[in-house]
């Protein structure tokens, strides 16, 4: 359905700013002319016409501004010179200097990311990087000169995690907030996955980052996995492979590369790598069967750049070495059996799935060792930096390994028009992102992934008019949107949000509330969650079940939307009308109530299967949804 991306996609909206300097790293190819490739030298003849260019720039490479390409670095700030006294104590924090610039200067690195604050590991920065789309455009301008007046004239690949859905979006309002890769499972169509890609692809091309980390292409077969979950298309492997590669090729076409992530497969563990350091059980059959054919798909595709995961698959290495670290996985399987030619860039080095194991001087020279070409974000960047450099100086890196890696990363640059044209226009940027037809499109393709999953009592769908209504559940923001959304169709509402975890006092007040009420509507997040260690719920599900229940015990219409996760429906069976959003983000909102009210018809199916909470089988298999 979709064509390859042309490798050398010509990066959109750019304005030629600094033609002088922009123009040093050309020059210097032109002048050292392209040298006849030799036996020994990275590459092949097939990465003309750019092979040339690149070898030559290398031989005129330092050691050390070789190392620096291998680097994914993470600056603080909002701008490349001027910071605030909070972003100066980050950057001083990590690198010993004030601004984004003297970082990118220090070091030399081969790519930035970019992050606005950062929870997901102990003692993490907070970068605070995104601000207005104009503000995010000058920041990537003025680190693309930052690098290119560093004596090798290279530009940055500028890097983000914008997956799209609720969970993993970096940028928020005003850019397009797409439904996310288990609403697009839902809705089973490869144009929604691609055109989605394409969108978000435009907005960061727009504002100077090269490449986004995405798509998830881990096949989530586990109901119970903590960071997964909905950033999974779902649990069947051809769905995720189809959709997967359709995404790879509308990031493209949005002008930005795409990254496919989490090799060799994320989608059934139970422990979060970001804490800890997660073990894959799949046989070697399963391994095949299960984790591989998304990423062959994606390579099909075109994918140039696929991220490592940090999990041990003793089926695959039984060393028990994590992934990331894994020559059998990255270079045995990655390279060699599935032929990818690519980037390799580790998930973030500060996670502790790399940190447990490997002491900040060892995990980068050991991801470089099993095949990684990218290391993304160490944990002391001082200290990654001088450990690879050490490690090439006394052998432990061949010069040849190192190369071969730095040859991949300045192909990349060549073939995405990073060289060619790395400056945006930062004038531009705001009419592009969150542009109204992207946000058209947006709720269009999201109007298409609610599934209704029960509809017992048939309740739904609501006519408009007036009614009492109580929202109540999980989600400050979810809640009123909801409610809102109830009043626009001629509801008078009443919110009593209640968070992941509600206490006794707040479930007695919704039942009270509900008393008075015409229809309930509750929202919940994870009501399903499994405790790891024990087996039992979470203190939320339980809460959260315990709400639900209660609510179904008045004499009201009762409607649960399950906002996250769509396993929460096997914690009350009971519940005759149960609706899956995978999201919640306004136009997950708004496409729930267009299915409350008839006005949009629930095409959604469930991507995954939905397990019994009591015993063994599926309460729901995979593919199941209702309609009107």
């Amino acid at each position: 359905m979709f064509s390859r991306s042309a490798a050398s996609t010509t990066r959109r909206n750019r304005k030629p700013v600094r033609p002088v300097v922009i123009g040093l790293s050309l020059v210097m190819a032109a002048a050292f002319g392209p040298p006849a490739a030799t036996a020994g030298d990275p590459g092949s003849a097939g990465d003309a016409p750019y092979r040339g260019r690149v070898l030559s720039l290398m031989r005129h490479m330092t050691l050390q501004q070789k190392v620096g390409q291998l680097f994914v670095i993470e600056v603080a700030g909002r701008h490349a010179t001027a910071v605030s006294d909070a972003a100066k104590a980050v950057n001083q924090r990590l690198y010993g200097v004030d601004t984004p610039a003297q970082a990118i200067a220090k070091y030399q690195p081969g790519g930035v990311i970019y992050y606005t604050t950062r929870v997901a590991c102990t003692g993490c920065a907070t970068d605070d990087n995104i601000g207005d789309p104009a503000q995010v455009a000058t920041l990537s301008n003025g680190l693309q000169a930052a690098s290119l007046a560093q004596p090798a004239h290279i530009p940055l690949q500028v890097s983000v995690d914008q997956e799209g859905g609720a969970l993993v979006a970096r940028f928020l309002a005003p850019a397009t907030q797409m439904p996310g890769n288990m609403a697009l499972g839902a809705g089973r169509s490869t144009q929604d996955a691609h055109d989605s890609a394409k969108v978000i692809g435009e907005e960061l091309a727009a504002v100077g980052v090269t490449q986004d980390y995405a798509p998830v292409s881990d096949v989530n077969i586990n109901p119970n996995n903590p960071v997964i979950g909905i950033r999974s298309i779902g649990g069947d492997p051809d769905l995720v492979s189809d959709l997967a590669s359709a995404q790879v090729q509308g990031f493209h076409a949005g002008g930005v590369s795409a990254v496919a992530k989490h090799f060799p497969g994320h989608g059934d563990t139970g422990v979060d790598s970001h804490f800890g350091l997660p073990q894959v059980t799949h046989s070697l059959a399963q391994f095949h069967a299960i984790d591989l054919p998304p990423f062959e798909a994606d390579i099909a595709a075109g994918v140039d750049t696929i991220m490592t995961a940090h999990v041990v698959f003793p089926a695959v290495d039984p060393s028990g070495a994590p992934a990331t670290m894994s020559h059998t996985i990255l270079t045995g399987v990655l390279r060699n059996e599935l032929g990818f030619t690519g980037l390799i860039v580790t998930d973030a080095l500060d996670m502790a799935g790399a940190t447990a194991t490997y002491p900040p001087n060892v995990a980068p020279v050991q991801a470089i060792l099993a095949g990684a070409d990218q290391l993304l974000v160490p944990p002391q960047m001082d200290t990654a930096y001088g450990a690879v450099l050490d490690a090439v100086r006394n052998g432990t890196i061949s010069e040849k390994r190192l190369d071969a890696s730095v040859y991949r990363v300045l192909l990349h640059k060549y073939r995405r028009g990073i060289f060619a044209d790395p400056i945006v226009d930062p004038a531009a940027a705001p009419t592009i992102m969150g542009a109204p037809d992207h946000l058209a499109q947006a709720q269009t393709i999201t109007d298409r992934t609610t599934t209704l999953v029960k509809n017992d009592a048939g309740v739904l769908p609501l006519a408009a008019g007036p009614r009492q209504v109580l929202v109540a559940g999980w989600g400050v923001g979810t809640t009123q949107g909801i409610a809102n959304a109830m009043a626009a169709r001629g509801a008078t509402t009443q919110v009593l949000e209640s968070g992941t975890t509600p206490s006794t006092a707040q479930i007695d007040a919704a039942v009270a509330a509900a008393e008075d009420s015409d229809l309930v509507v509750v929202s919940t997040n994870n009501a399903y969650a499994v405790n790891a260690s024990t087996g039992q719920p979470t203190a939320a599900a339980a809460a959260q079940t315990r709400l639900v229940r209660a609510l179904l015990a008045t004499s009201k219409p009762v409607v649960v939307a399950a906002m996250r996760n769509p396993y929460d429906v096997a914690s009350f069976e009971e519940a005759p009308t149960v609706l899956d959003t995978y999201g919640y983000t306004a136009d997950q909102v708004e496409s729930l109530a267009r299915v409350l009210f008839g006005e949009v018809d629930p095409t959604g199916r469930l991507p995954v299967s939905v397990p019994r909470a009591d015993g063994p089988g599926e309460l729901f298999p995979f593919g199941f949804g209702l309609g009107y």
